[in-house]
């Protein structure tokens, strides 16, 4: 006797209906988001900027094709390109990220929201452009704004209560989710067309963690956001033109995305969408280091003082630290490339503790072979708080927290040195936002002459003149040849 598979197609999954739900009907009433929203665009843009110093980085920028001239294409800020808005956001997206210095978002899954303003953008300044060619309305900043606050709230709510990386699967799956639901709003897509096109991006099949852990790290954890973001303004396109969705993309049995690669479980989720995220979202202030490492170098350069000429004289190194940091970056054995090293606990305290400060500079070959971090690296072991790792996941907390304390050969030691909240936590805004204002403005100082930079500064710090100006000539002020 056979049985027979039902092919009477169903109702969408109820997340994806959460989805376009929140994108379509939802209005942001919340001031303090906006605000935060323009300091996250501003820092990811900086931070973009800053890593076109790096030729690893600059190489994978510019048209796939070179010369393909674009009509009213979206242009990348700081370089002279204008491309398509698919290649736009890949080139935007692997800017912001190579660093590993803008935001973060910490729960049961990790992230940083603010890859999703490559398609955004790229997405916006496209529209613009063609809008404005044909006589039509542009987008304005305010509408880029609302869709961070609103790639930021799926990506951060999907990750507080599901980690993708305890099955193997890498974070920026969610950027792809929350950049294809947004852009296709941006683009004028209906409730159907969006939740045709995130449909697709869960049935993608998903990257792998493979290049963010030892004995893989590698540079593709730089440009694996810019990818991702890319990947949802096409499906966007094609979900505009009238490409099918998958309504039981996560439920179906056997071959949704719950039992091929979730095993078996479906989503939980701990708070409905909002902007909760935007507002609690985490900023890499002084630092460019992985997240869960901010609070450990902190601790570091205020050690850094105390041991001048008494490199000889350290028996070990005490780190103190949460269960994420040791999953994450707890690592021994040699580093291979500043992928690798910015992905070290170890490492980041080392450069800390030996030169007081710690810059995207620190993780290249020329430093990385100075023999003292090794030797540091060799003497430092960790161990987990459990207070740590409770409170990392505590809501009303979410502190990163990291100790380090130094004993000596004669037996005397350091302070236990301990920070529990990063400058960049929301905790620490009062403090934070004024140094945030000026990371921006070192790396614009980075990439634009004096003349030009004032008046990007002067316009990306106010809230209310940002808001109002067309995206198309928002992005004009960046171009550099």
């Amino acid at each position: 006797m056979s049985s027979h598979i039902s092919n009477i197609r169903p109702n969408p999954d109820q997340v994806l209906l959460d989805l376009a739900d929140y994108v379509y009907d939802v209005e942001i009433q919340s001031p303090e988001a906006y605000q935060t929203a323009r300091f996250s665009m501003i820092d990811a843009l900086g931070c973009g900027f800053l890593a076109l110093r790096y030729p690893e980085c600059t190489k994978h920028l510019g048209p796939i094709v070179p010369g393909t001239v674009v009509p009213h294409g979206a242009k990348v800020p700081g370089t002279p390109y204008q491309l398509d808005p698919v290649t736009a956001a890949f080139n935007i997206g692997c800017m912001i990220r190579w660093l590993d210095y803008n935001d973060t978002w910490l729960a049961a899954e990790w992230g940083h929201p603010s890859d999703n303003l490559g398609g955004i953008l790229a997405t916006a300044d496209y529209i613009s452009r063609r809008n404005a060619a044909e006589g039509l309305a542009p987008l304005t900043m305010k509408d880029v704004l609302t869709a961070m606050i609103k790639a930021h709230e799926i990506q951060g709510v999907i990750a507080l209560e599901n980690s993708f990386n305890r099955v193997g699967l890498d974070h920026v799956l969610l950027v792809k989710v929350a950049s294809t639901a947004v852009v296709t709003k941006l683009l004028g897509g209906s409730k159907e067309e969006m939740i045709n096109a995130v449909s697709n991006a869960w049935v993608d099949g998903q990257a792998l963690r493979t290049y963010r852990h030892a004995p893989n790290t590698g540079s593709r954890k730089s440009w694996a956001a810019g990818d991702a973001t890319s990947r949802a303004v096409r499906l966007s396109l094609m979900a505009l033109i009238g490409e099918m969705g998958y309504p039981s993309a996560l439920t179906a049995k056997t071959w949704g995305f719950y039992d091929v690669l979730f095993k078996g479980n479906e989503f939980k989720f701990q708070r409905p969408y909002g902007s909760y995220v935007m507002e609690n979202v985490l900023f890499k202030i002084s630092y460019p280091a992985e997240f869960h490492a901010q609070t450990a170098v902190e601790c570091a350069i205020r050690l850094h003082p105390e041991l001048q000429g008494r490199w000889e004289d350290i028996d070990r190194i005490v780190l103190t630290t949460h269960e994420s940091a040791i999953r994450i970056i707890d690592k021994k054995g040699p580093l291979h490339n500043p992928a690798d090293r910015d992905h070290c606990l170890q490492y980041m305290v080392a450069i800390g503790l030996i030169f007081g400060e710690l810059t995207a500079d620190h993780y290249e070959d020329a430093i990385a072979s100075d023999p003292r971090i090794d030797a540091l690296r060799d003497k430092m072991m960790t161990e987990e708080d459990p207070r740590y790792t409770r409170e990392y996941h505590e809501p009303d907390l979410r502190s990163i927290a990291n100790a380090v304390q130094i004993f000596f050969n004669d037996g005397s030691c350091t302070e236990r040195v301990e920070v529990e909240f990063p400058i960049g936590h929301k905790r620490r805004r009062a403090e934070g936002i004024p140094l945030l204002e000026q990371k921006f403005v070192s790396n614009l100082a980075t990439r634009f002459p004096q003349k030009q930079m004032q008046a990007i500064k002067e316009l990306c710090l106010n809230q209310q003149e940002l808001e109002q100006m067309p995206v198309h000539l928002f992005v004009d002020r960046f171009v550099c040849s």
